[in-house]
């Protein structure tokens, strides 16, 4: 396990334990899991994005802090902001980013997952420039989460 997973470990800990809200102090953080602070910047910016079902606020300075907040929204919600999160192309990663986040919040179900990810994913899209399957990717993930949202 890398030094990323063990911060990232942490952090969602202490989201479980303060009822899905923790402030972190960046410097803290750094010198206890001994890594530079660009580090836990690296992890928030990465496990803990929107995309993931979090909203990171920040204080530069002294006495600054982080403070990371896990988002509960119903159903409904949550797809149309996800839907509206896509834009005109999206990649392989961030797509499953999202999906994984649906799925974690159960707004979509395991059959429908299984369903999204096999039509988005690089092998169905590979007739397709790198481009053309990012914008392709786009659109069908948004017409297959205007379904579901539609029929629950």
């Amino acid at each position: 396990m890398g030094v990323s997973d063990i911060i990232a470990g942490f952090i969602d800990e202490m989201l479980s334990e303060a009822d899905g809200i923790a402030e972190l102090q960046r410097a803290e953080l750094a010198n206890r899991f001994k890594c530079v602070p660009s580090q836990i910047n690296y992890v928030i910016s990465t496990r803990f994005s929107p995309e993931h079902g979090y909203i990171v606020e920040s204080r530069r300075g002294g006495g600054g802090y982080i403070r990371i907040k896990r988002v509960a929204m119903e159903a409904q919600m949550l797809i149309m902001h996800t839907i509206n999160t896509i834009g005109d192309n999206i990649d392989a990663n961030t797509a499953a980013a999202l999906i994984t986040n649906l799925r974690q919040n159960n707004a979509i179900s395991e059959s429908e997952t299984a369903l999204i990810v096999s039509a988005i994913n690089n092998n169905a899209l590979r007739p397709l420039s790198h481009e053309g399957r990012n914008v392709l990717r786009a659109s069908i993930l948004k017409q297959m989460l205007m379904h579901v949202k539609n029929t629950q």
